[in-house]
């Protein structure tokens, strides 16, 4: 045998060895512990609220032999698949959800090949709790009886409740839902719930309690989250009566009401009690207490009160009695009771309606005389009115009211109570007006407030007044306003004044009286009221043609008004045109008008507006205008030099005569003339110079040319003071005295300043001021006598000394054409140039004119004495 076996041992070598060139080894798993999220699930835990759909770990394995390896995941038959896996990646994911309360591990089969060898390995995945389940109460909702005499403090129910969670999401805590409000309390961790110290339950209060109970777990994490889950019950808590509460009276208050037509035996009113412990209720007996007065009895049983007399009898209107209620225990004793009042009214039937009552008994007509405006607030004693009403209580009840014209009375009281006297007050002292009412008529009406029947009456105020003077007259108007002509004679009626007094008899009667400065030519009747002029007036709109007065209406006792008169004197066209001279004498200046003017003395358009006509003209008519508003006259425009009037005349001489209309536009109309001579030249410069054409020209306006000579003398006067006080003042400030010294001054020479007449023409303007030279001022030799300033001689030139201005000469003789002016001067005296013989021309012969034309002017103003044709 050990041959045998000794001679196999080659071939045996040679067999392993060649197993051995063809082995192939198993792919494996690693294994990375619990904690890492790939390798062989060994350890592996996952928490129940993980998401579907989540990729919850990764298989990880590798081949000795480097071959490509591949992942495969399985469950026991009938087991429900929570995951798959990735055959490459090794990638698990969830797809179901977990529940740890159902099922707290999962077992799951897992394989790694690499094509050849697969190994398989069972590994359990722990699922972890999350807080995803609220506590569950174990016996409740529930109903208990508890007895209403249970003591404060003592357990009346144990709530009990299980959360399937683990750890702080598996512990339970209890609450009230509304503690303060609860009767109850709960501990917090065994659920033992109590009634609260110092609570009692109370039947008769509340015969049933609703505690909500609130079970709370510890908290824990739900989808990352914190989470505290929590659930609610209610215990229904009974309370069984106990016999602890007197009876009680349903439907109070108690009010009853005894008529006058009720009978003994009538039922008046029936209370009602109860036992308060209602639960185990006892019966009740009824009994009066007090107030019943004997009239009224009430059945122990019912508690119907009934009257036991005649209404007649009773002697209070309101009778409030006292009603017991006592509880009768099973052994017939008296337990608990309670008390309530029946107020029990005696009431009168409403039978009689308010009467009014007089002195002499009932009446429903009351009069009064009295004047008319009493005073505010006076009560109306004439008038003596008492009102009744026989029924008592609510049924005598009534208002008082006055119905009449406005409120000029108040009655009161307004409220009466079965009796009343009436009293009238003045609310309105204006209304009560003798002139619009002589009597008032009011109704006085009572009216019950509070029955249903309303009885009411009344009665007639008939008031009759008496007048006073309460008016003075009052005209028709506050002024009136007349008109009368101008020559109306004396006694001529103007206007009409009406005023009127509304009081009655002598009050009534009005008197009229003007005054007023105005009124001295106007005269009024004292009882008609018409205003007419002086027997002796003589209105004359030239002289005055506005008047205004006051008229007076006056009654008997003195009370009056005023209204105002105003009176227009109308004009009458009773005054003609007039001008100042019939005759009048004109020079015109070619290409400027001549202006005549008269004068209409009446006072009113149109019987002052004059209008001017040329009637008639020598030699020639057809050569002048005339402006027939304004007077002027003018030459036709076409003539433009004294040629064109020579050549239509013929003649050299250039005078003409017109006759000048002057008419009013007065109905009837009235119209003067006057004859106008109007001697024509030619616009040359007058041999005075400029202001000879200035002369010329304004020779119709003597006005105007004194004007002008008073404006050069007062501006020559003007000049010279003011040169006067300039030398002065000059002269004082170089006047230095000095001490002991002597001032020789010589006479000092007076000189002429000499101007040419501004009439005549100067050859030269040289000519036209001449001024003779001064000579040089003095010298002033003053001597030092004292010798203090080592000068033996001072010469000093003094200014003269200023003199004041002299009076001007008299005006020199009046040569013809010619006119001297001598005007004074400080230092110098004006002298006429020497003259030589005038020799007349025709320029002194206009010269002349102008001169006659502005004295007859003068003189024309002055005497003032218009003739009228």
């Amino acid at each position: 045998m050990k041959n045998v076996k000794i001679s196999n041992l080659p071939l045996l070598f040679v067999f392993v060895q060649a197993c051995l060139a063809q082995a192939d080894f198993a792919p494996y798993f690693y294994d990375n512990g619990p904690y890492s999220n790939n390798g062989n699930l060994a350890l592996f835990s996952l928490s129940e609220d993980t998401p579907v759909g989540t990729q919850i770990y990764q298989l990880n394995g590798t081949d000795p032999e480097g071959q490509e390896v591949g992942y495969g995941l399985s469950f026991d038959s009938g087991s429900k698949e929570y995951f798959i896996v990735d055959p490459k990646s090794g990638n698990i994911t969830l797809v179901e959800t977990l529940d740890r309360e159902k099922q707290d591990s999962v077992d799951v089969n897992i394989s790694i090949t690499d094509g050849r060898s697969k190994v398989v390995e069972r590994v359990t995945i722990f699922v972890m709790d999350a807080n995803d389940e609220k506590p569950e109460f174990q016996n409740m909702p529930a109903i208990i009886d508890v007895l209403e005499t249970t003591e404060f403090g003592r357990s009346i129910y144990k709530v009990e409740a299980v959360d399937r969670d683990t750890g702080s999401g598996g512990s339970v805590t209890f609450h009230l839902q509304t503690p303060q409000s609860s009767l109850f309390a709960i501990d917090i961790n065994s659920g033992v719930l109590r009634i609260k110290s110092g609570q009692m339950l109370d039947y008769e209060k509340a015969k049933t309690h609703f505690v909500t109970v609130i079970a709370k777990d510890g908290g824990g994490n739900l989808n990352g989250k914190e989470q505290f889950m929590s659930s609610t019950a209610t215990l229904t808590v009974n309370v069984i009566d106990a016999q602890d509460t007197p009876p009680f009276f349903i439907g109070t208050p108690y009010f009853g009401y005894v008529y006058e037509v009720s009978v003994p035996g009538s039922e008046i009113f029936t209370v009602s009690a109860e036992d308060g412990d209602v639960g185990n209720p006892n019966p009740v007996s009824y009994s009066f207490d007090e107030g019943h007065d004997g009239v009224f009895g009430i059945n122990k049983t019912s508690g119907c009160i009934s009257l036991l007399v005649a209404p007649i009898y009773l002697k209070r209107e309101i009778f409030n009695i006292k009603v017991r209620a006592t509880e009768i225990s099973s052994e017939d004793e008296q337990m608990d009771y309670g008390v309530t009042t029946v107020v029990i009214r005696v009431v009168d039937l409403n039978n009689n309606p308010p009467t009014f009552y007089g002195e002499n008994g009932p009446q429903n007509m009351f009069e009064l005389t009295m004047y008319e405006h009493p005073p505010e607030g006076e009560i109306l004693r004439g008038l003596k009115i008492t009102v009744n009403d026989s029924d008592k209580g609510a049924n005598a009840k009534f208002n008082l009211r006055l119905i009449g014209p406005g409120r000029m009375l108040r009655a009161v009281p307004e409220t009466v109570l079965n009796e009343a006297q009436v009293t009238i007050f003045v609310e309105d002292s204006a209304a009560m007006d003798y002139e619009r009412h002589q009597f008032l008529t009011f109704k006085l009406l009572a009216i019950e407030i509070d029955t249903p029947e309303r009885f009411s009456s009344t009665a007639d105020i008939v008031i009759h007044l008496l007048d006073t003077n309460d008016n003075a007259p009052k005209f028709s108007s506050d002024y009136y306003i007349a008109r009368i002509p101008e020559n109306s004679p004396g006694g001529s009626n103007v206007v009409s004044v009406t005023a009127l007094d509304p009081d009655s008899g002598p009050w009534g009667e009005v008197k009229y009286s003007i005054y007023g400065s105005g009124a001295d030519l106007f005269l009024i009747q004292p009882t008609s009221g018409i205003i007419y002029t002086q027997p002796w007036a003589s209105l004359d709109a030239e002289v005055r043609s506005k008047y205004n007065f006051y008229v007076k209406a006056e009654d008997a006792e003195g009370k009056y008004s005023l209204a105002e008169v105003f009176v227009t004197v109308l004009d009458l066209n009773d005054h003609p045109p007039a001008f100042n001279d019939n005759f009048l004498e004109k020079t015109m200046v070619i290409g400027a008008p001549v202006k005549i003017e008269a004068v209409d003395d009446d006072a009113e358009v149109p019987n002052n507006v004059i209008e001017y006509a040329i009637m008639k003209a020598e030699p020639d008519n057809n050569i002048f205008d005339i402006d027939a508003d304004t007077g002027e006259i003018k030459l036709k425009s076409y003539i433009k030099s004294m040629a064109i009037i020579q050549n239509i005349t013929k003649k050299r001489d250039c005078s003409w005569s017109l006759v000048v209309q002057a008419r009013d536009r007065g109905q009837p109309s009235f119209s003067t003339t006057a004859v106008v001579k109007i001697d024509i030249t030619e616009a040359t410069q007058l041999k005075g110079g400029p202001l000879g054409s200035f002369l010329l020209l304004n020779r119709n306006n003597s006005i105007q040319i004194i004007g002008m000579l008073i404006s050069i003398i007062s501006l020559v006067v003007i000049v010279t003071v003011i040169i006067s006080t300039a030398t002065f003042l000059r002269n004082k400030k170089s006047n230095r005295i000095l001490p002991n010294r002597r001032v020789r001054r010589r006479p000092q020479k007076q000189h002429f300043w000499n101007f040419k007449s501004p009439f005549k023409s100067l050859e030269t303007p040289r000519e036209n001021f001449t001024v003779q030279e001064e000579q040089q001022e003095p010298e002033v030799i003053v001597k030092n006598v004292n010798h203090n300033n080592n000068l033996s001689t001072v010469v000093r030139h003094w200014p003269p000394p200023p003199c004041a201005p002299s009076l001007p000469p008299p005006p020199p003789t009046y040569v013809p054409g010619e006119r001297h002016w001598t005007i004074p001067t400080v230092s110098a005296a004006v002298v006429p140039k020497p003259k030589q013989k005038p020799v007349i021309d025709k320029r002194d012969t206009v010269n002349k004119a102008l001169v006659s034309e502005l004295k007859m002017r003068l003189e024309q103003k002055k005497m003032a004495s218009p003739y009228i044709t």
